[in-house]
């Protein structure tokens, strides 16, 4: 039987999900919603599926839920569907509040129901490749910049891309973070637009995160410094780079992966975790850690 998914909001990055989803064997698209009817309706037609107004009535249609709306909805709208015995995704980040985070974690748990949170880099094949090359990282730099396009205006830029480098940098560095100091700014939305973090762990490793919404150009990278070695992960073009010393210097190795697109293995991922009732590679807790952090980065600035 196939499983019945549901996408609740069909924006920018909401119509991706809908449309991997109606590529996926085994899973039936049974419907979108969004706000905006006529946006459902305009999606729900492209790939052969009910539309809705109103998420509630979709949720009944569904096994599965992606939940692709504003940040500030996710608590209300994720906590009703886990409720109501279905599976959810909640794009990232997982809410705007810790406490919100650890309720919809104690429901999911309660009920037995799958709570992956979208951090999708977990799923870029740079990541991937280079998390077989990294053991003890000493020092890691990670930069995520972007020109500003109007989009994820609602929350601080930590929460919008800086939450991103927070997941990948702390899964390997694989330790508690010891103290964190950081600079940003409001420029353009009321919200921090650009913002620099310095993070220390317990283990000795430091991190330099940076991220910004006011960049001229698109900027995805992530260094990684350890004993004899320096990788470099770009993420557009998910290209790996190992550098050592060689014999006649400075040497390196080129990594490049199978090309795949994140996304599509996120999602393939959440319905093989609901199907086989494993935990996703992020669920809730792992979303609720780099939450954790962020809150902390922005409580800083707000100082």
């Amino acid at each position: 039987m196939s499983l019945r998914v549901g996408v609740i909001g069909v924006g920018y990055l909401g119509q991706h999900h809908a449309r991997i989803f109606a590529g996926l064997e085994g899973v039936k698209l049974a419907g979108v919603a969004d706000a905006d009817k006529a946006r459902s309706d305009e999606i729900a037609a492209k790939y052969g599926c009910a539309s809705f107004g109103d998420w509630n009535e979709l949720a009944g249609q569904c096994d599965a839920l992606s939940i692709v709306t504003p940040t500030t909805t996710h608590f209300e709208i994720a906590r009703a569907c886990l409720r109501a015995g279905r599976d959810v995704f909640i794009e990232k980040p997982i809410t705007e509040l810790l406490d919100e985070a650890r309720e919809l974690i104690s429901v999911a748990d309660a009920g037995n129901r799958i709570l992956q949170v979208g951090h999708l880099e977990r799923y870029n094949p740079g990541i991937v490749a280079a998390a077989e090359l990294i053991q003890e990282p000493r020092f890691v730099e990670a930069e995520r910049l972007s020109p500003f396009l109007g989009r994820g205006t609602d929350v601080d830029i930590t929460l919008d891309l800086m939450i991103h480098d927070i997941d990948i940098v702390t899964g390997f560095v694989r330790s508690s973070v010891k103290s964190i100091s950081a600079v940003g700014d409001r420029v353009l939305t009321g919200k921090i637009d650009a913002v620099k973090a310095w993070i220390e762990f317990e283990n000795g490793c430091k991190a330099l995160i940076t991220a910004s919404r006011l960049a001229a150009e698109k900027v995805r990278r992530l260094r990684i410094h350890q004993q004899d070695t320096f990788i470099s992960v770009d993420y557009q073009t998910q290209e790996v780079r190992k550098y050592f010393k060689g014999a006649a210097g400075i040497a390196f190795d080129v990594i490049r992966p199978e090309s795949r697109e994140p996304l599509r293995e996120e999602l393939k991922d959440f319905v093989a975790c609901v199907r086989g009732r494993s935990c996703p590679r992020v669920s809730g807790r792992e979303a609720t850690q780099a939450l954790e952090i962020v809150l902390r980065i922005n409580e800083i600035l707000k100082q």
